[in-house]
């Protein structure tokens, strides 16, 4: 399991690098609470972001998106619920985003960025 958890944790990088180059803020990472764990929670300008970043080493078996299932994207949404909860961000929007991230080790990384999935 140990090569799985760092191609994520390699992912999860990569995808966090990427948004930061643009404009986005890392504000949070890799939350957890009973029911899950939130990725990334960013901010862009005035909006409040959070980052379901899927990793794979190639496409062989699918594309990353496709493992982000209905029963995932409810599970984020009450997540990030959650989150606001604890937190009480400012924010005049609030979005659910998702990264696939491919070839994570190589050194151009592939990144594809769905905003709004949710």
């Amino acid at each position: 399991m140990a090569r799985k958890d760092d191609l994520g944790r390699r992912g999860e990088q990569v995808a966090a690098d990427w948004l930061e180059g643009l404009g986005y803020r890392v504000i949070d990472r890799n939350w957890r609470c009973a029911t899950g764990e939130l990725d990334l929670v960013l901010r862009q300008g005035r909006t409040l972001v959070f980052a379901e970043v899927k990793t794979r080493s190639s496409l062989e078996f699918g594309h990353p998106f496709e493992a982000i299932t209905f029963e995932k994207s409810a599970r984020l949404r009450r997540l990030a619920a959650q989150w606001c909860r604890e937190h009480a961000p400012v924010a005049a929007e609030v979005r659910i985003d998702a990264v696939a991230v491919t070839d994570a080790w190589s050194e151009r990384p592939q990144v594809e960025h769905l905003t709004g999935i949710v």
